[in-house]
């Protein structure tokens, strides 16, 4: 059981390397701790809610990431100025180099994660291939180590037959991702996979591997103290999938019963202790028809879908994380560990829908936010805030949670009824088509379903789409002709302030 006198936090200050929603939900369970935060912002998000929410905020440099969110001397240098003791990074940007892990170390900062060591063997989806093998693990056949040419990836390719999938070993997010169905097509999407690989990852390293047709996306939250002690705390399915972009995300898992559930996570445990493994990580697997279970890769560091495993377990991962980090043992053991209920999770995208999901940056004219039972919102937005084209395009993360699957998806649609983003384009009317659609709702799903239902024509949750636009549209003619009262405000006057200049 959960310990009920935690002590009071060694830590006094950390610094949120990240910024967007993810930045903010770090804030809020730093201040639940009783833990100051410093902000970094780039000049695109001066304005930002994760800027003006902070205890301080540090300009770190110009809009692109190379130049602000991924210069970890800059980082170092406001942590090492503001007295932090600690750097959390999220997700994204810095969150799985070892490199920057090293830095912090050697500056005497904690980096809030695995150690350097740890992430090397298992961030690398080459190293960490070659760590399953040692531990046992099934994993999908294919190469460990980075294609030397195009000749080896031939040969690769005729031994393991096709179809294959090419992978960026450094990286992850559908990036430098390309399925090959016949020998007349390697070469191209070889070329291809390095190219895009070395844009996002400043790595042309890639492998290959069989392609897995139809399976299920299931991953393995972990969580690992200082002092030998590691767990798995379920599953979550990540198969509703866009070129090989998650989605859609729920806990637990449709299909995965007990035992399924004890032999994955007692492999994922395996794995990291193996490599010496701290902190929070995911163990991701494909799943096939026959219940049969492949390693895939693994992430070293907190993922973007961590509400789900939160709301179900009734753990709080960040505050975790940050014990963990501070040396404190973990609070509980594996049989302690209970999956109560079913959540799911829409990745809410500033992202127009009828132009190849092309990203719709600019000014949020109207915004109103869903409640009621069962729903959590994870954001960083605010009305009047104006989104950046620089980054990536996500909004928020709306969450439904219910005793059942059934009683969260009916949640989650009446959440998504009262969502309105004005002034820029979202995926919201996605969820509504891929939530009211019979396979998702019986549950026989794959990493395929949304392009099988995306090549279908449109649903009647399109119409029922127009509806909810046309019932908003009204609201906001007849809410302009209503003054706001004297007394309504946001936040204290010093923010709203500060959000109307655009200055912390």
């Amino acid at each position: 059981m959960l310990r009920p006198n935690l002590p009071s936090p060694a830590f006094k200050k950390i610094l949120i390397a990240n910024r967007g929603e993810i930045a903010l939900r770090i804030h809020r369970a730093c201040r639940e701790l009783g833990i100051a935060t410093v902000a970094v912002y780039s000049d695109a998000d001066r304005a930002a809610l994760h800027v003006l929410e902070s205890d301080e905020a540090h300009w770190l440099g110009p809009p692109p990431a190379s130049e602000s969110y991924l210069r970890g001397d800059l980082i170092l240098d406001i942590a090492s100025r503001t007295g932090a003791d600690a750097i959390h990074p999220g997700y994204g940007f810095l969150s799985e180099d070892a490199d920057f892990a090293e830095a912090c170390e050697h500056a005497g900062v904690k980096f809030i994660g695995p150690r350097a060591s740890a992430m090397r063997a298992l961030g690398s989806k080459t190293s960490a291939r070659r760590a399953a093998d040692a531990v046992g693990m099934p994993r999908i056949p294919g190469s460990t180590c980075a294609l030397a040419s195009l000749a080896e990836a031939y040969a690769v390719a005729d031994e393991i037959r096709y179809p294959v999938m090419l992978k960026a070993a450094a990286g992850g997010g559908g990036k430098g991702m390309r399925a090959i169905t016949r020998l007349e097509d390697l070469q191209a999407a070889f070329e291809a996979a390095q190219s895009e690989a070395l844009r996002a990852f400043g790595s042309d390293e890639v492998y290959l591997e069989k392609l897995i047709e139809r399976p299920r996306h299931i991953e393995i939250q972990i969580l690992a103290d200082e002092h030998g002690n590691c767990l798995y705390l379920g599953e979550r399915e990540c198969s509703v999938q866009r070129r090989h972009q998650k989605v859609i995300e729920e806990a637990p898992s449709a299909v995965v019963d007990p035992a399924l559930r004890r032999r994955m996570g007692e492999a994922a445990v395996r794995l990291a202790q193996s490599q010496g493994y701290t902190n929070a990580g995911t163990v991701e697997f494909l799943l096939d028809d026959e219940q049969n279970f492949y390693f895939l890769e693994m992430n070293t560091r907190l993922q973007v879908e961590h509400p789900v495993t939160e709301l179900v377990t009734g753990l709080d991962l960040v505050h975790l994380q940050i014990r963990i980090a501070q040396g404190e043992p973990l609070p509980l053991m594996q049989d302690d560990i209970h999956l109560r209920g079913h959540a799911i999770e829409c990745r809410v995208y500033a992202e127009d829908p009828d132009n190849g999901s092309f990203p719709s940056p600019g000014r949020i004219t109207r915004l109103l936010q869903p409640g009621g039972p069962g729903i959590r919102e994870d954001c960083g937005i605010y009305e009047g805030w104006v989104v950046p084209m620089e980054y990536d395009p996500m909004l928020s993360k709306l969450i439904a949670y219910a005793p059942t699957r059934e009683l969260a998806i009916a949640r989650l649609l009446r959440a998504l009824d009262e969502y309105v983003i004005g002034g820029i384009r979202t995926n919201l009317g996605l969820f509504r088509r891929i939530l009211s659609d019979e396979d998702f709702r019986t549950a026989p799903i794959d990493t395929g379903f949304l392009d099988r239902l995306l090549a279908q024509s449109p649903s009647a949750a399109a119409a029922g789409d127009e509806t909810v636009a046309a019932v908003a549209a009204a609201f906001f003619e007849n809410a302009r002709s209503i003054p706001a009262p004297a007394s309504q405000t946001v936040g204290s006057a010093w923010k709203s302030a500060a959000r109307r200049e655009g200055l912390r």
